[in-house]
């Protein structure tokens, strides 16, 4: 057993003082508050336990910026769509690698501890079946593994070019399976993910675009008791399709024809009605919150305030990847809600009146169940996934309690996250992941070729 000795720590109580941390294999095996540091303890500064990014596509951390030029008739997701398209297009499974590789190792520099792999690119560049399904994701699960985050992969079922059983775009070649296909990707990907210690596997309908109502009852049961992700609802046009096709929205729609629980997560669910809003709350699914993707995007602000009101689960992720940040996704959660209602602090509550506080224990809860684990903090049984703040830090200095997450979220810029432990191993030191370096150059190497630099 090592042991690590704090001077502060979130523990599922509450805060406390001066915090002996215990594990082994991966797991912790003993908490004591108050407890004098003693030779061989490792000494840290704040230690909360890891975030879970609910939704990443990694792939598109090598086109972050790239989607930043205007266009000659107006910009939106469905130009941004085009250019991801384009990039898409060019990508080798060594490719793949190397980008999920720097985005998964920047997701632990931020504090995000798991990552759910919305994996929807599959076949070679012509969009033929490589001879092993999941060779693209056996991909993204050594990325996983050697940069040391939690995995939960998330296959993507993707059939159809439109709502309603529309043909595939010839651009979309690469995601297109059908239920057979679909099925033997999933099991590939479960081998794909083995070796890995705590990996999960679900799957993931694309969206209500993508899947028809037949396909959708067939993809669910393949999750096997894992969690089942979806995009919906997260432009205005998305809406005004669905309508035009069936006469209802997409979220009302998918509770209509789905049993939603909480095994699901619901990506986006920008733009609904109250009473969708009520209705996603009450199901207990989670809502997978992109929110500094949705800014850059353009696709609106989440109803927040009802939704939790209500008494919903939400997650944050990283999804487009333009940014990586634990601590940006929850501030730009409660800014846009702040410029939306013209008010402040308006996610905290009497509960929590720290906004920081309430945001990251939501996420943390939230995050957990949307990727298939048990939301255990830093508690005896929970997975040693530390994130250790810097008690030297100016924007944490003279704060205790729920005081250091508003100084984190709100106040801190970079350099607040100062060591990380993955299953117990040290995978960030300094704010650095311990391969940076290498894993840096791998990926300029990657994106010098797809762009040709």
């Amino acid at each position: 057993m090592e042991t690590l000795w704090f001077e502060t720590a979130l523990l599922p109580g509450g805060w406390a003082r001066l915090v002996r941390i215990g594990h082994a294999d991966g797991r912790i095996v003993s908490v004591e508050a108050g407890a004098p540091v003693q030779a061989g303890d490792e000494r840290g500064g704040i230690a909360v336990p890891g975030l879970a990014n609910v939704h990443s596509h990694a792939f598109q951390r090598g086109m972050a910026g790239l989607a930043e030029t205007r266009g000659p008739a107006g910009d939106d997701f469905w130009t941004w769509r085009a250019t991801m398209y384009r990039f898409v297009d060019r990508l080798n499974p060594d490719d793949v690698r190397a980008i999920a590789a720097l985005a998964y190792a920047e997701m632990l520099e931020s504090g995000f501890t798991r990552v759910g792999e919305f994996h929807y690119l599959h076949h070679d560049l012509d969009g033929g079946a490589y001879a092993d399904p999941a060779e693209l994701a056996g991909a993204i699960a050594a990325a996983a593994g050697a940069v040391g985050i939690g995995l939960t992969l998330l296959p993507v079922f993707y059939a159809q070019g439109g709502f309603g059983g529309a043909p595939p775009a010839p651009e979309q070649r690469r995601f297109i399976n059908s239920p057979d296909s679909f099925a033997r990707l999933v099991e590939a990907s479960r081998r794909a993910v083995r070796a890995l210690p705590d990996a999960r596997v679900g799957v993931a309908p694309h969206s209500l675009r993508a899947v028809t109502l037949e396909q959708l009852a067939l993809i669910a049961p393949m999750a096997g008791g894992g969690p089942i992700h979806i995009h919906i609802a997260e432009q205005a046009r998305e809406v005004e399709d669905c309508l035009a096709w069936c006469g209802l929205r997409p979220v009302e729609w998918l509770f209509e024809h789905a049993p939603v629980d909480a095994s699901w997560c619901l990506v986006h669910a920008t733009n609904m009605t109250t009473a969708e809003t009520d209705r996603l709350a009450a199901s207990r699914a989670v809502a997978g919150l992109c929110p500094i993707t949705e800014a850059n995007l353009g696709d609106g602000v989440f109803p927040a305030p009802r939704y939790l009101a209500s008494g919903g689960a939400f997650g944050i992720g990283s999804d487009s990847n333009v940014l990586i940040d634990a601590a940006e996704e929850l501030r730009t959660l409660e800014y846009g809600q702040r410029l939306a209602g013209q008010s402040r602090n308006v996610l905290a509550s009497e509960a929590h009146p720290s906004v920081g506080g309430a945001l990251f224990s939501d996420a943390h809860s939230g995050g957990a169940q949307a990727l298939g684990v048990e939301p255990l903090g830093l508690e005896p049984g929970g997975p040693a996934d530390i994130v250790c703040l810097d008690s030297g830090h100016p924007s944490l200095a003279g704060r205790r309690g729920d005081a250091l997450l508003d100084g984190w979220i709100f106040a801190a810029r970079g350099g607040a996250v100062e060591s990380v432990w993955r299953q117990g191993r040290k995978v960030v030191v300094g704010g650095r992941h311990i391969d940076r370096d290498a894993i840096a150059e791998a990926y300029r190497r990657a994106l010098s070729r797809l762009l040709g630099v």
